[in-house]
């Protein structure tokens, strides 16, 4: 029967050799040290990472600005945790040259398994440095995604639509796809607004009515660079086709939809004040022989009478 001594012995012999790696002696001791030593490294950089995003809040005067700082104090964390771990495992002894080895093993796999995951990181990290894209800016993607830019993440970017969804894009989808930048320098856009009106309308009428639509819509710029006009697009086979042309500012920009339906409401009330007609589809219809009944519609109470044609 063991001892209390014994029993001793056998506990202190185990706290200094509890496994070996590689021919290195790990300890009980040295383990629970280098894991201490790890978490608090882990814990400063994280508490490293929030003090930068308060002061980049506080000082940042631009989104651009606090989205690079932003890139630049997760990279730092993430270094950081690299580092502490280094230290940790140097520290209790283990020979890092047969962990690098069994790391790029590892990493080769992971590369095939994290392929994607791997692509956003990078396009993340391009997207914040060429200054292409930033927080505020109103993006019109290839997939039919179309909103404000709210956060650009390591792996995603979120685009808040206006509807108030949020839509987490990844970041490799703004590098492989094609990106529409609204607001990128010029926060002007100019709009095309289609319409037609009845054959034989005066075209100067046409013109005022455009005109007048566009300045009881708030938002549209009117000055030497950027004019309302009304374009001729071409006869249609039941109206005469034309373009209302404004430019909007940022406000309008970023609600185009809406934008489009007030521009139209506005027209729609500026035709009718001038009676302008707004043409129905018309067929003409040749009767080749023979006789046909036709009822014609009368005013309310009165009798519809035949008419012979």
């Amino acid at each position: 029967m063991m001892g209390p001594d014994s029993l001793l012995t056998e506990i202190n012999d185990m706290a200094s050799r509890l496994f070996n790696i590689g021919g290195t002696r790990i300890s009980l001791a040295g383990l629970l040290m280098a894991m201490v030593f790890v978490v608090g490294i882990w814990w400063f950089a994280g508490m490293l990472e929030r003090s930068v995003h308060r002061l980049a809040r506080r000082y940042a005067d631009e989104p651009w600005k606090f989205a690079r700082i932003h890139l630049l104090s997760r990279l730092m964390r993430y270094g950081v945790w690299v580092l502490g771990t280094v230290i940790g495992l140097n520290y209790i002894g283990i020979d890092l040259t047969s962990i690098a080895l069994l790391g790029s093993a590892l990493a080769v796999g992971l590369g095939f398994g994290l392929q994607n995951v791997f692509s956003n990181f990078v396009s993340g990290v391009i997207i914040l440095l060429e200054r292409s894209l930033k927080v505020g800016d109103f993006v019109d993607l290839e997939s039919g995604v179309r909103g404000h830019v709210r956060e650009i993440a390591m792996r995603y970017t979120r685009v808040t639509t206006n509807d108030s969804l949020d839509v987490l894009v990844p970041n490799s989808e703004f590098i492989n796809g094609r990106v529409v930048n609204w607001t990128l320098d010029d926060a002007h856009r100019r709009m095309h607004i289609p319409f037609g009106v009845a054959y034989g309308t005066p075209k100067e009428l046409v013109r005022e009515a455009g005109i007048e639509a566009a300045r009881n819509v708030k938002g549209v710029v009117e000055n030497d660079r950027m004019s309302t006009a009304v374009w001729l697009i071409k006869y249609g086979d039941n109206s005469m086709d034309y373009e209302l042309i404004v430019w909007a500012d940022r406000a309008l920009t970023t609600r185009p939809a809406s934008t489009h339906a007030s521009l139209m409401w506005a027209l729609d009330d500026a035709l009718k004040v001038r009676g302008i007609e707004i043409p129905f589809p018309q067929r003409d219809l040749h009767i080749r022989s023979g006789t046909l009944d036709v009822r014609m519609a009368r005013e309310a109470g009165d009798a519809a009478g035949p008419v012979n044609t």
